[in-house]
């Protein structure tokens, strides 16, 4: 779960907001915001585990990918779920999914 603190919030957030302005910035951004947004992702996740050969640790390596795994469930239960649940609503169901949910 990605709730920190506000304290921690504000140290962070200023930092935040100027990286995505930046981004955002960067010439055919709309083209490859995929792209972009994994680069930066991967930059700070090897910055995390820093710099040399001689940090990467089993332990650090995979604290990273963990956040990574929870941000990722967490933005898809938050949005993605709610998103394609209205999206069954006004398309219909697969009819196996369909016959699941029957009581």
């Amino acid at each position: 779960m990605p709730y920190i603190s506000k304290s921690q919030r504000e140290v962070v957030d200023a930092d935040i907001d100027r990286l995505v302005k930046t981004m955002k910035s960067v010439p055919d951004f709309s083209n490859n915001k995929a792209g972009i947004l994994n680069y930066i992702i991967s930059r700070i996740c090897c910055e995390v585990i820093g710099n040399n050969k001689e940090d990467i640790k089993y332990a650090k390596v995979n604290e990273v990918i963990g956040s990574l795994e929870c941000a990722k469930l967490e933005l898809y239960r938050r949005l993605a779920g709610p998103y394609e649940d209205l999206k069954i609503l006004q398309n219909g169901d697969l009819p196996l999914y369909e016959k699941v949910q029957e009581k």
